[in-house]
């Protein structure tokens, strides 16, 4: 016999009859063979008259491959599942009745990594064996290796013999058909989990997912969009509402706060289960020191991934990437990347310059995607690319479709949970973020509109408020930190138009703080978040604060860009609103007398600058009781707005409005009712019904209203300001306060005296406490009470 190389050449000597062969063989061998017959009277050479020879080429098969067996298939082997399931009630029952049912089928839970997938399989395991209805076979399905070695080792389990074994793993027999005809045949009814199949391609190839009259199949993967699931049950598994992810928390750090700070920490963590489980731990570990919910809390702020893992077990890094929030979500990138969609981490990435809030689908649309340097990411992401990318997303459920409705709009967005935002964002190599940040600013401006016009509008800019301010969050560089910032407080102008002050003093302040931090205090960015800031704190009714910012930015501004710049101006103009209810009537007037005469010299009298500071000034010349100047620039101020800028336009029915208030406070109240009518149908026009504008020209008309004896639509009136302005302010705003008391006003003198005392009764303390006792607001509702 001879050897060399994959071939191998043996000469086999041996007796055979007629036209017998001899063959040998170690395994399996491809043969291919060589006669030679020697006809009658050829000499037969070496061999004799009676001896044929046979030369058989042997080339071997390629080595078998061979999976080491798992330790176990009846013990879930996996990491650390929670000490109690919380919620979880219904889909734990569904799943128990179908392992009791005769035919259990294929049940699916899907749903993004660490949202607790494994725990439910692993809890229903652990019941059904408990119970000993059934067998419990676990196999991890992460890779094609471990789920071929462990349904092979569930046949073994069930019966299958050495020689089948061998057979199958050699290639000789089907592999899946073997382990089903033994689970199909199994003597017990079973459950068998097949646990992280996060590639139903593999469950797929070979066909390694099949229902059985015998036992029920459970699997947990991170697609939902496979068709290796049809006939299969889904089942989604999300994260936890927040008062089951609180007691997970307080599960496993039952010492570090009460209920109340862990929902705080809950819903900061988006009540991931993975996130809960390893915050749990964390704080319920720590040897040095010792934290509370509310440490933990504020700790998350500075670099909350890495917080986060801080909760893993030593070694868990390296050994379970499943088990860390830094790294779960890599599992599903790495595997969109090897189907082709590498671009699917740039739109994570991308994504996560946003919040966790609903994000319209807008947004992203191949010509605003391509619009931006997205191109130039690693990997790029063209416009023509994104629906590709978003399908893989939703596919392994790192990102979900939901309609937001605001305003009466249903609108399609995507959404992704925060902890897996933050982790991605953090993850994010540094070449990459200033991209990522710059271009999810011009997303976001792009997707902004102009002004507010009407409902679909406002829900439009509502909807952009927690994204923004995220997206301030992430910005570290201070060459795109300008565009972000002015950006961002151009939304709070927008969501100030809308009546929504608390959300532009919100995104505002935001806005100044981070432009304050990269840029300084004297960046023109900074000024005009900080002035946006301003104009928010005087419509919540914190005149003092109001003016205090204004005036921080008046002087500034004044200083840096010089006194008559548009934007110092436009700090002049504006510091007059707080200055008029702080009743600082002359530098009020002042302020905005001059602020007109520098508007006239440098622009012209009829530009609309010009003419908007004009149409200020009516209401606080009636207000100093400025009944000349009032006469003769009020009625003219009002043509000229609506010759020049139209009768619907803001500035117009701004000075309509002021007007309408100087001939109540002057006494004119037939003049006065009819203009103020006309004023409260603009604004409503204009700004929708319960829009603060509108309110404050719905009062003006009660007012006036009720000065001619027209009490009941006064009340009427009054009633409808109350209760709007409730909503937008809340019970104790200065506005409020004085509205409220002017209907308890009016009630007693229609002769409803005992709703009158109730109002009056339920305002003064707050009256007192936010006005002063020697307010006159105040002492009128106590006056009201005292029967005078």
């Amino acid at each position: 016999m001879s050897e060399g190389g994959g071939d191998r050449e043996l000469t086999v000597h041996g007796r055979a009859s007629e036209q017998g062969r001899v063959y040998q063989a170690t395994r399996d061998q491809y043969v291919t063979e060589h006669h030679h017959h020697y006809a009658p009277g050829e000499p037969s050479s070496l061999f004799g008259p009676t001896m044929r020879r046979t030369v058989v080429r042997v080339q071997s098969s390629p080595e078998p491959q061979f999976w080491p067996a798992p330790d176990s298939v009846r013990t879930p082997l996996v990491g650390r599942t929670p000490a109690v399931l919380r919620d979880r009630t219904d889909l734990m029952r569904r799943l128990t009745e179908a392992t009791e049912s005769e035919t259990g089928g294929v049940h699916v839970l899907h749903g993004l990594g660490g949202c607790g997938k494994t725990a439910v399989a692993h809890a229903v395991f652990n019941l059904v064996v408990r119970r000993g209805q059934r067998l419990g076979l676990w196999v991890n399905a992460s890779e094609r290796s471990t789920l071929r070695a462990g349904m092979l080792a569930v046949a073994a389990d069930r019966g299958a013999e050495s020689v089948e074994l061998a057979a199958a793993h050699d290639g000789q027999r089907a592999s899946a058909d073997l382990v089903w005809h033994y689970l199909h045949h199994s003597s017990q009814p079973w459950v068998l989990v097949l646990d992280n199949a996060d590639d139903p391609a593999a469950l797929g190839e070979g066909s390694w997912l099949r229902p059985s009259s015998q036992g029920t199949v459970i699997v947990t993967t991170r697609q939902v969009g496979s068709h290796v699931w049809n006939g299969a049950e889904l089942h989604s598994v999300d994260v936890l509402p927040v008062k089951d992810a609180a007691e997970v928390l307080r599960d496993l750090a039952p010492r570090a706060g009460t209920a109340a700070e862990a929902e705080t920490v809950a819903r900061r963590l988006d009540c991931l289960p993975l996130a809960l489980t390893l915050a749990g731990s964390f704080l319920s570990h720590q040897l040095l020191e010792r934290w509370s919910m509310n440490d933990y809390r504020q700790h998350l702020d500075d670099n909350p991934t890495e917080l986060i893992d801080r909760g893993a077990a030593s070694g868990d890094s390296e050994k379970n990437a499943r088990g860390l929030v830094g790294r779960t979500w890599e599992i599903s990138l790495t595997a969109l990347a090897g189907d082709g969609s590498p671009e699917c981490l740039t739109l994570l990435r991308l994504l996560s310059c946003w919040g966790s809030d609903p994000l319209p689908l807008s947004l992203i649309l191949p010509e605003a995607v391509d619009a931006t340097n997205l191109n130039s990411a690693d990997p790029p992401l063209l416009g023509q690319r994104v629906e590709v990318a978003l399908r893989g997303l939703l596919n392994h459920s790192m990102v979900a479709l939901v309609d937001s409705e605001e305003s009466g709009e249903a609108v399609r967005c995507v959404k992704a949970h925060g902890v897996l935002l933050d982790s991605v964002a953090a993850a994010a190599p540094d070449d990459q973020r200033q991209l990522l940040v710059a271009s999810a600013g011009i997303l976001l401006d792009r997707e902004a509109p102009e002004k507010i016009d009407g409902a679909t509008s406002v829900g439009r800019v509502r909807r952009l408020v927690p994204h923004a301010a995220k997206l301030l969050r992430r910005v570290q560089d201070t060459s795109i930190a300008p565009g972000v910032v002015d950006v961002a407080t151009r939304l709070a102008g927008l969501v100030f138009d809308s009546g929504d002050y608390p959300a532009a003093l919100f995104l505002a302040q935001t806005a100044s703080e981070t432009a304050e931090h990269l840029l300084g205090p004297d960046h023109p960015a900074t000024l005009r978040a900080r002035h946006r800031a301003a104009m928010a704190l005087f419509r919540l009714g914190r005149f003092a604060e109001s003016e205090a910012l204004h005036r921080q930015v008046l002087d500034a501004r004044e200083r840096v860009l010089g006194p008559e710049d548009r934007e110092t101006l436009k700090s002049r103009q504006d510091i007059h609103e707080p200055l008029g209810q702080l009743n600082r009537l002359e530098e009020c007037v002042a302020t905005l007398r001059q602020t007109e005469e520098i508007h006239t010299r440098t622009l012209g009298d009829t530009h609309p600058d010009t003419l908007h500071v004009r149409a200020l000034l009516i209401e606080y010349l009636a207000t100093s009781d400025e009944v000349e100047e009032f006469d003769r620039i009020g009625p003219t101020t009002v043509s000229t707005c609506e010759q020049i800028l139209g009768s619907g336009s803001f500035t117009t029915v701004t000075a309509r409005h002021n007007f309408a208030y100087g001939l109540f406070r002057f006494r004119r109240w037939e003049q006065a009712e009819a203009v103020s009518r006309r004023a409260l149908s603009d604004r409503r026009s204009l700004h929708g019904a319960d829009h603060p504008w509108t309110l404050s020209a719905m009062v003006l008309l009660s007012w006036i209203l009720g000065e001619r004896g027209l009490l009941a639509e006064s009340i009427s009136f009054a009633r409808q300001v109350v209760a709007g302005q409730e909503r937008s302010f809340g019970p104790e705003h200065p506005y409020l306060l004085a509205n409220r008391t002017g209907l308890a006003t009016s009630l007693a003198a229609a002769g409803d005296l005992a709703e009158s005392q109730d109002l009056a009764l339920y305002n003064l303390p707050l009256c007192e406490r936010v006005l002063g006792e020697g307010d006159p607001v105040t002492v009128r509702t106590r006056g009201l009470l005292d029967g005078q």
